[in-house]
């Protein structure tokens, strides 16, 4: 038989009631210790939380000041559109200003047009939709939305700079413009409405908010407000 080995002796536990009592006051010491190191821990986790809010919360407002700082600075610094009344037709007190007669009928084909560019005449059933255009347009497209009130502006594409083409756009209106270089113009500039033309110096000639003035969505073409959108796109079209 194997004979059972002594018990070891508890050192937590002792015979002696005053050592006795030294280990019990030990162990409830370090109880109150780890009690204490646990709160601590908490509280500091607490107040990194509190502080990654406050960091967060300055963020976000920071941001949102951007955000605003921006959008009002986007008001502010934004050129506000040039609008023209509607014109009434008649631009004949204007320098340089020429007048036609023209027909107005619809056709098929090309046309040829007794004016370059041309002032009015037969011309394709859809119209050119207005915009600016890299590349010269169609006459016959072009022609109906004069019908309709527009100003076309052409341009001597070897006599005219970007930003001499920046200065004209910063002076047209949002719609019922095209804006398009021409080949073989005898001007820089030339303003065409229906049955009305005006040849320019350049690009700074004060005579250019004249010629909008009268003829931008004349009342006296054809088809007054008829529509310059939603037909068709000539080639290097940009706005």
């Amino acid at each position: 038989m194997t004979p059972t080995p002594p018990s070891q002796p508890n050192p937590r536990v002792s015979g002696n009631p005053a050592t006795q009592s030294k280990i019990t006051l030990t162990a409830k010491q370090q109880r109150e210790q780890q009690k204490q190191e646990k709160l601590a821990q908490y509280q500091r986790e607490l107040a990194k939380r509190r502080r990654s809010k406050v960091v967060w919360w300055v963020v976000g407002i920071a941001g949102a000041l951007a955000v605003i700082a921006l959008v009002v600075a986007s008001i502010a610094f934004t050129p506000k559109p040039v609008t023209y009344d509607r014109g009434d037709g008649d631009g004949t007190g204007i320098a340089g200003v020429e007048t036609f007669e023209n027909t107005a009928n619809h056709v098929e084909g090309t046309v040829a047009y007794p004016q370059t560019p041309p002032t009015g005449g037969d011309h394709n059933a859809a119209w050119l939709n207005c915009a600016v255009y890299s590349e010269p347009v169609p006459n016959e497209n072009a022609v109906h939305s004069l019908e309709h009130g527009a100003v076309w502006i052409t341009y001597d594409a070897d006599a005219v700079s970007d930003a001499d083409l920046d200065a004209i756009r910063a002076k047209l209106p949002s719609s019922y413009v095209i804006l398009s270089p021409f080949e073989g113009l005898d001007a820089p500039v030339v303003m065409s409405a229906w049955n009305a033309q005006l040849k320019l110096d350049g690009t700074d000639d004060e005579r250019m908010e004249e010629f909008l003035t009268a003829y931008w969505r004349s009342q006296t073409v054809p088809e007054p407000n008829g529509a310059c959108a939603g037909a068709v796109d000539g080639p290097g079209k940009q706005s």
